[in-house]
């Protein structure tokens, strides 16, 4: 599709002329906005933050790149109310529009404003509580999906897409613009642009490469019904029903021994379905095999949500 179209109302909090956040509770596909009712009771002039609070109408073109922190805040939305996937729309230079926000108890704060907050704060009585410096706030302060459990609410920031039957433990994390598009049990770090199938378990302590930093061009699926076991690490996809094994890191260059005898880098199996990868006990080799039997599955009992 070309010039896909999303739009939405929302309240914006600005800072001088800095947009500090912008929040859309319901935004839409489509030229024309969802009407929300009762938006205009939240107009404030917050003297105790040094903010003002003013409903905001954004309208983004999907397939370009965001032209204003306002059209940033609109696609991070589009992605937590799973009203796109990630990977699909246009996110070119959405670092370059976000400023960093002191995220804090009262609200979104100006980073060079917190010092002076606080002491507004003390004055009536209220202790202000800093929760992180950051581009993006915690998703849950947006966005609540439904049929999602999120056992601690700093580890998932807008912009994450979560599924329903998702489960993110305390040590799990999802960044912006990833995440599960179907019941997952995610105890390890998604990084962004990392897409896990349905019915895959990401283990505790277990991290999947993203492509930010350190160079890395490789966009990685976690396919359907996968395991990444505890401590364990991917630079590669991974197609369906494949488990690495507890502790074992898997990149693209790394030399991989095949049931003959062969040694080939990890890329060439970036992808292939029903693999097993491990670390030989007694030659310290990587292997991959073909995989016999199952892992177990998740627990149903614990994606029920």
């Amino acid at each position: 599709m070309s010039n896909r179209i999303a739009s939405a109302t929302g309240l914006a909090t600005y800072s001088g002329d800095a947009l500090l956040d912008a929040w859309y509770p319901e935004p839409a596909l489509g030229a024309k906005p969802a009407a929300v009712t009762g938006l205009e009771r939240g107009i404030d002039t917050d003297s105790l933050r040094g903010v003002r609070v003013e409903v905001i109408h954004t309208t983004s073109n999907l397939d370009e790149a965001p032209e204003t922190a306002a059209d940033a805040y609109l696609r991070l939305h589009l992605l937590s109310h799973r009203l796109v996937v990630p990977r699909t729309i246009n996110l070119d230079g959405l670092f370059g529009l976000l400023t960093n926000v002191a995220w804090t108890s009262l609200g979104p704060v100006a980073i060079e404003n917190v010092t002076q907050v606080a002491i507004n704060a003390r004055a009536k009585g209220v202790y202000l509580n800093v929760f992180g410096i950051d581009k993006f706030p915690r998703m849950l302060d947006y966005v609540v999906p439904s049929g999602v459990r999120v056992a601690d609410a700093d580890r998932v920031r807008l912009g994450a897409h979560l599924a329903a039957g998702t489960t993110v433990m305390h040590e799990g994390f999802v960044n912006f613009n990833a995440g599960t598009l179907g019941a997952s049990m995610v105890e390890g770090r998604i990084s962004a642009g990392v897409v896990v199938g349905n019915g895959s378990d990401i283990g505790g302590g277990a991290s999947i490469m993203g492509t930010l930093s350190g160079g890395g061009k490789e966009v990685i699926t976690i396919g359907e019904n996968c395991l990444v076991g505890a401590n364990a690490g991917v630079g590669i996809s991974l197609g369906d029903s494949c488990v690495v094994e507890a502790g074992c890191y898997i990149t693209g260059g790394s030399k991989i021994t095949l049931p003959d005898g062969k040694l080939i880098k990890a890329k060439e199996l970036s992808g292939a379905h029903g693999l097993l990868f491990r670390r030989n006990s007694v030659s310290g080799a990587l292997e991959a095999v073909t995989r016999e039997g199952t892992w177990g599955g998740l627990n149903d009992a614990l994606h029920k949500n």
